[in-house]
């Protein structure tokens, strides 16, 4: 199976095409569309820790150490599991 440091920068390549950046949400991409729905439905503005404000964190920053561990913990036996069948 992949390395797991090998998912984690999928995730963030994944983060990034949806339009979530390091320097803010790209007009017109998905993550731009979630925000204005997101903002919508709360009255004008993203809620603190809702997927938009941890997809835009992740986007402008990377994943946080906690982030990573998490993760890794989660990914790695995954990966190893997907790997065996394929063997």
């Amino acid at each position: 199976g992949l390395p797991a440091g090998v998912a984690l920068i999928g995730i963030l390549v994944g983060i990034c095409a949806l339009g979530f950046t390091a320097t803010g949400i790209t007009a017109g991409s998905v993550a731009a569309k979630m925000m204005s729905a997101a903002a919508i439905a709360n009255k004008g503005g993203v809620a603190a820790g809702s997927a938009v404000a941890v997809l835009q964190s992740i986007g402008a920053a990377g994943f946080s150490l906690g982030a990573k561990i998490g993760l890794t913990s989660t990914l790695g036996p995954l990966g190893a599991a997907a790997g065996a069948k394929l063997l």
